[in-house]
């Protein structure tokens, strides 16, 4: 008797960028890929930035190295505001943001606690810092906000490391870069799988990541030196995620670097950090080597309490769960989690945790994509476009694979999931090394088995969107937890909101929020499948 093939579940997320945002392409040099700047692709930062509960986005762009050359600037990031049914419209003239000279990604946070969210775009250049006139346009604020010359900034994040109310940024800083000075591509000096390719990250100059104290007014102070950050090599950095990982109520940093070890920066409470990412489990993979790593997804995708980090690698090096343990180190859980085999041929960017099917655990969404066009020559048993992937949790400590889309194998770099169109799932948005932008709509079920919370924090001083915060939710016979914070991961910013996953769960008996400042509050919460807004309550 002949079986009828397995039919495989049709794609959870449908395509709708020619829809909701049709024309908007983003630019990273040439095709061929001459230099290793032509290869990261630009930001994907999200916020509601004028005020209106509706998800905006900010496309980060690129450049040519012509353009460069000529000194011209490079392409301007664009804001289009959500409609709240996942198309976007162009932002007023008000919003009009200049070009940089190549812009990489960013962050979003409200540095100076008026309300409103402000932008920092990073690029190969200097760190450029925009203030958000009170949801009626952006005005550039670079110049006198000490936020230094700059190099070659790829991801950032704000933070308040020191608890004082006033945000910080940490900025993730890449390679030294220099086109009179790094081989092009056409010169054949570097080779892969013995085909000509651009040179890099190996043979050139690694920086450090800086981070940066916030007076709360707009003015920065370069504090790497004093919070101990340049006791470590420098590296080549890529990804960030802030995350207090040992519980003890303030913020640590990770960072993904390419082909020198990751970086978990422990925030020592003294205004010092202390790299442990070696002591901890997650600078390696559990061989022991150094891989090249790019994107990172945060979340507790075993419902243990603690935040897990998922690390995304160089084609020929599978992607790492780094799942945490007891005594707040962290181990690989990658092959036990079927997670090793499927990521291993792929090359991984832009990754994020959600419950997307709205079963109550956490899922994993991975963007892929060579770094070289010339994968797609004979003998590299590989390929330049590549497809993505929707890793499902089963809740009992596997995840399975299927494709993201019906889209296809496409060259993908940085992505940031949130509710796009208001329906309770999580969409996602993600930009192509260049190409059209991706709007990728949920269609998760909404039924009894399927519910969900949605949370927004106001938080007295300086620190309004409550970053760091901690919101926990009791049910009976059960809870979860996840942190408040914008860092996306790669080149990336997500919403200052929370986004829960409850299966069959349609009841809470208390919401627990643990504020920036340390202080706690619990809010009666019975209602779900809705999005809430809890302010600090006054001491």
């Amino acid at each position: 008797m002949i079986q009828a093939p397995i039919q495989e579940p049709p794609a959870l997320f449908e395509e709708i960028g020619e829809q909701a945002l049709p024309g908007v392409r983003t630019t990273c040099g040439s095709p061929e890929k001459n230099y290793i700047l032509e290869v990261n692709g630009g930001g994907v930062l999200l916020g509601d930035f004028d005020g209106d509960g509706k998800i905006d986005v900010v496309i980060v762009d690129g450049s040519t190295i012509e353009r460069a050359a000529k000194g011209e600037p490079g392409l301007p990031p664009r804001l289009f505001l959500g409609k709240g049914d996942g198309s976007f419209a162009p932002a007023p003239e008000a919003w009009k943001l200049s070009g940089g000279r190549w812009g990489m990604g960013g962050t979003v946070g409200d540095y100076d606690g008026d309300g409103w969210l402000d932008l920092v775009v990073t690029q190969w250049g200097p760190t450029r810092l925009f203030h958000n006139e009170a949801g009626h346009g952006f005005r550039e604020v670079t110049e006198g906000a000490g936020l230094g010359p700059g190099a070659w900034g790829t991801s950032a994040a704000f933070l308040d490391y020191d608890r004082d109310g006033k945000l910080d940024l940490f900025v993730v800083e890449y390679l030294e870069f220099d086109t009179a000075k790094v081989h092009s591509r056409a010169e054949g000096t570097c080779t892969w799988k013995g085909h000509p390719v651009m040179c890099g990250p190996e043979g050139l100059t690694p920086l450090r990541s800086r981070l940066f104290r916030g007076s709360g007014d707009g003015h920065f102070q370069d504090v790497s030196a004093a919070a101990k950050l340049d006791e470590a090599p420098p590296a080549f950095g890529l990804g960030v995620m802030t995350l207090d990982f040992d519980l003890d109520g303030d913020t640590d940093i990770y960072v993904t670097n390419d082909s020198t070890p990751n970086q978990l920066w422990e925030n020592l409470g003294d205004g010092t950090f202390r790299d442990v990412g070696f002591q901890r489990g997650v600078s390696h993979d559990a061989n022991g080597r150094e891989q090249a790593s790019m994107g990172i997804a945060c979340g507790d995708w075993n419902g243990d309490g603690r935040d897990d980090l998922f690390v995304t690698n160089f084609s020929g090096e599978n992607d790492v769960l780094y799942s945490s343990s007891k005594g707040a180190g962290f181990r690989e859980r990658s092959g036990s989690a079927s997670l090793s085999g499927p990521t291993l041929p792929l090359l991984g960017w832009g990754t994020c945790f959600g419950d997307f099917d709205l079963e109550g655990d956490l899922d994993l969404a991975v963007f892929h994509g060579h770094v070289y066009p010339q994968a797609d020559s004979l003998g590299t048993d590989t390929s330049y476009a590549q497809p993505d992937t929707l890793f499902e949790n089963d809740g009992k400590a596997h995840f399975s694979s299927r494709p993201l889309s019906s889209l296809g194998p496409a060259v993908s770099r940085a992505c940031a999931p949130a509710d796009l169109d208001g329906d309770g799932d999580l969409d996602l948005l993600a930009l192509r090394v260049e190409g059209p932008v991706r709007v990728l709509r949920n269609r998760a079920l909404h039924d009894e088995r399927h519910h969900w919370l949605g949370v927004r924090l106001r938080a007295r001083g300086g620190n309004r969107f409550a970053l760091g915060a901690r919101v926990s939710l009791v049910w009976k016979g059960g809870g979860t937890s996840a942190e408040m914070r914008t860092a996306g991961g790669f080149q990336a910013a997500v919403p200052a909101e929370l986004h829960f996953g409850l299966g069959s769960v349609d009841k809470l008996e208390k919401l627990h929020v643990r504020w920036p400042d340390g202080s706690a509050q619990d809010f009666e919460v019975a209602l779900v499948d809705r999005m809430l807004q809890l302010e600090q309550r006054a001491p």
